[in-house]
């Protein structure tokens, strides 16, 4: 366990491990349903992530990646078909996000939303085109930004 989710609730700590899915998700789900490439492209950001975060958080990240595959395809059966509907509520479970991290300690929950803003942000640009990302991989003023 997670010294630092000593003060929350069992639901509250999945709901926590789940957080870079929903993000992952919320992200990629502008078409009615998720892809593999899409589906394996989270999966495989959430194995780099347990190598990238801050040290305080590897115990998190690797906590997320061992439940990582379960967790997604639970979500997905939810929230499939990605509709209106669906993706507002996906939308309404991620505003309790805040509430639960303002629980932890505070140098924690800084790092650990700072961290994840980082991921949804991460995995936004990853939606990008290929040419974006391959050709121009450098920001142009009129072209990638």
């Amino acid at each position: 366990m997670i010294k630092q989710f000593d003060k929350l609730t069992q639901e509250e700590i999945v709901f926590l491990l789940k957080a870079p899915i929903l993000f992952s998700i919320l992200a990629t789900s502008n078409a009615r349903e998720l892809s593999k490439e899409k589906k394996a492209d989270a999966i495989k950001l959430s194995h780099i992530k347990t190598f990238t975060a801050d040290p305080i958080l590897l115990p998190y990240y690797r906590e997320v990646e061992d439940k990582f595959e379960k967790y997604f395809e639970e979500i997905i059966k939810e929230y499939t078909p990605f509709d209106d509907v669906k993706r507002n509520a996906l939308k309404h479970e991620m505003d309790s996000l805040n509430t639960i991290i303002s629980k932890l300690d505070k140098d924690y929950s800084k790092i650990l939303h700072k961290s994840l803003s980082n991921y949804a942000e991460h995995v936004r640009k990853a939606e990008r085109s290929f040419l974006e990302n391959f050709i121009f991989p450098v920001p142009l003023l009129g072209i990638t930004d």
